[in-house]
């Protein structure tokens, strides 16, 4: 079975070398180099074929998502990061890309597994919902659950449930059988384009405005637990896969902006 991971970047950047993956210049539009020409970064640009690049700054990686819905086809489509990957090892290499995924291990797993998510993402002392509220802005997460209530009403106890998990399946990765990718991206993509109506991000920093893409890390969430529910994916047709970050985390600098903005109300401006 054919495998298709695309690997989201704004820049160049190192990329696996498995056949598997296809690096994604996401954000490609309107973007020049130096001397005022089109950027090239080598790779297949997202503002070819059917495309919402022009949406990058606030969508991000989601751009990419949505290219590789509209112009790709494999029995397996997935979305990486160009510093976050899949990883079939508990314990990484001292050269991270020697533990990314490879076509042979996830081919071991296939077709008997229909989706593959990163591990969990535990916040412990913070649901989903008060996580995002603490760390960004409520209202753009309560005027997604107004567009889901109208578009989709079926999916609503699935997002009260998932707003009061202490965990979810975050950073947009996912590595899906080609038709639930297919009804994933139909499902999310038109509440998206609804919140973008909605929401004025008129006076947001640029690090804030790009909460599409936060939006649709819970939303994901939300789409699999429906579809458990429904019985549209059996539990043991999903698989946690690790993932690991090619640059170190600042841990210090993250655990303290997650306490001041839980406890002083200060929100996030940047990565870590």
């Amino acid at each position: 079975m054919t495998v298709k991971i695309f690997i989201a970047t704004h820049k160049k950047y190192r990329m696996p070398d498995d056949e598997i993956y296809i690096p994604l210049h996401v954000g490609a539009e309107g973007k020049t180099d130096a001397n005022g020409n089109p950027l090239d970064l080598g790779f297949i640009k997202d503002n070819t074929g059917d495309n919402i690049s022009y949406l990058n700054p606030g969508f991000c990686e989601l751009t990419g998502l949505y290219w590789a819905w509209k112009n790709a086809k494999a029995d397996y489509i997935g979305l990486a990061h160009y510093r976050r990957h899949f990883s079939a090892k508990i314990k990484p290499s001292d050269d991270m890309f020697e533990s990314v995924l490879t076509g042979e291990q996830i081919n071991k797993f296939i077709p008997e597994i229909k989706v593959f998510v990163p591990a969990k993402r535990k916040y412990y002392i913070e649901t989903l919902y008060s996580h995002y509220a603490h760390t960004h802005y409520s209202n753009q997460l309560d005027e997604a659950e107004k567009i889901l209530i109208e578009m989709y009403p079926e999916f609503w106890l699935s997002y009260r449930r998932i707003r009061k998990r202490y965990y979810g399946y975050m950073f947009n990765m996912m590595i899906m059988q080609y038709d639930l990718f297919n009804e994933y991206c139909e499902w999310l993509f038109p509440i998206l384009f609804e919140l973008n109506k909605r929401v004025d991000a008129r006076g947001l920093s640029d690090y804030q405005a790009r909460f599409y893409g936060r939006v649709s890390e819970i939303m994901f969430n939300v789409w699999l637990d429906y579809m458990v529910e429904i019985g549209r994916i059996k539990k043991s047709e999903i698989m946690e896969l690790n993932y690991i970050h090619m640059e170190k985390t600042n841990w210090m600098k993250k655990g303290s902006a997650f306490l001041e903005a839980k406890f002083l109300k200060k929100k996030y401006e940047g990565s870590f």
